[in-house]
C-alpha cells in the first residue's frame, strides 16, 4: 500500500510541475526553463540527502546519472509541447507513453508485467489516436508536431523511470541527486551549444521555480515508491499526472476538449489502470 500511495503523490506532483513548466516554457526557452528550474531545486537536493541518508554503490549512482539525462530531455520536450497550447491533450499523451515503457522493459525482465499490463499497453495506443483526433476524424484537434513531441517526452521518461527505478533502497536519496546533477550538466551543454540564455524574467521565474521543487521532490517520492514496489505497477501510478495537469489546464488556461478526445482520455484512464494491475 505504501508504494501505491507513494506513486500517488509523486504523480500530483509530477502534474503541477508539468503545469508550471509548460507555463514558464510559453514566455522563455524551454531549455532554459529547465535548466534554471532544476538549479533551483538544488537546495531542496542537499535537504533531501541530509534527511534521507544512505550508502549507495557504483551502481545506484550511475542508474541516476543516466536517469539524469533521459529525464532532462524529456523535460525539454514536453515543456515545449505544454508551450503550445492543449495542455489537457500533450499530457494524457505523454503519460500513457511513459507508463507504457517500463511495461515493455519488463518483457525482457524477470518481472513480467501479465496480461493485463499488456491489455492496457494495447488500449494506450488506441487512446493516443483518439485524443490526437480533432472533430470528424480530422487531426485539426492537435498539430501532428505535438503529438510527435508528447511521444518523444514520455519516451523518455518511461527510460527514466526504468532506469531510476533500479536503485536500491539502501543508497537513501543519493540517486535523485546523481539525477539533478547530470540532468543540470546536460541542459547547460545543451544551453551552451545552442546559445540559449539562462535569463528568465521575474514572473518566469516563479513558474520555473515551482516546477523545479516539485519536479524534484516528485523524483524523491517515486524512487523511494520504487524501492518498495513492482516497477511496472508504480510507474504506471506515477504515470497519472496528467490528471492533475489536465485539471490546472482546464481551470486556469480554460481548454476545451472536443468529445472525440474526451473518449481518448477515457481509454487513457483504463489503460493506466489495467497497467497497474
Amino acid at each position: 500500500m505504501l508504494p501505491i500511495l507513494l506513486a500517488a503523490v509523486s504523480a500530483i506532483a509530477f502534474g503541477t510541475a508539468d503545469f508550471s513548466g509548460g507555463k514558464a516554457s510559453r514566455r522563455a526557452d524551454p531549455i532554459a526553463v529547465t535548466v534554471v528550474s532544476q538549479l533551483l531545486s538544488v537546495p531542496l537536493l542537499v535537504a533531501l540527502v541530509l534527511v534521507v541518508p544512505g550508502t549507495p554503490t557504483v551502481a545506484d549512482i550511475a542508474w541516476g546519472l543516466l536517469a539524469g539525462v533521459a529525464g532532462a530531455g524529456g523535460v525539454m520536450l514536453l515543456y515545449r509541447a505544454l508551450a503550445g497550447g492543449m495542455m489537457a491533450v500533450v499530457a494524457p499523451i505523454t503519460a500513457i507513453t511513459a507508463a507504457v515503457v517500463p511495461i515493455v522493459a519488463g518483457l525482457f525482465t524477470s518481472s513480467f508485467p501479465g496480461g493485463l499490463a499488456l491489455t492496457g499497453a494495447g488500449l494506450a495506443v488506441v487512446a493516443i489516436a483518439l485524443v490526437s483526433l480533432g472533430e470528424g476524424g480530422s487531426r485539426t484537434g492537435i498539430p501532428t508536431r505535438l503529438v510527435g513531441l508528447a511521444l518523444a517526452a514520455g519516451g523518455l521518461f518511461g527510460v527514466f523511470f526504468t532506469l531510476l527505478g533500479q536503485a536500491s533502497e539502501s543508497a537513501g536519496m543519493w540517486p535523485v541527486a546523481a539525477v539533478r546533477a547530470s540532468s543540470i550538466a546536460f541542459g547547460l551543454v545543451l544551453a551552451a551549444a545552442t546559445g540559449v540564455r539562462l535569463r528568465l524574467d521575474r514572473r518566469v521565474l516563479g513558474w520555473a521555480a515551482v516546477a523545479g521543487l516539485l519536479d524534484s521532490a516528485a523524483n524523491a517520492l517515486f524512487m523511494a515508491a520504487a524501492a518498495r514496489g513492482h516497477l511496472s505497477i508504480v510507474a504506471a501510478i506515477a504515470a497519472l499526472y496528467p490528471a492533475s495537469t489536465v485539471l490546472l489546464a482546464l481551470a486556469v488556461d480554460r481548454e476545451r476538449l472536443r468529445p472525440v478526445q474526451i473518449a481518448g482520455l477515457g481509454f487513457a484512464a483504463g489503460a493506466l489502470v489495467l497497467a497497474s494491475i
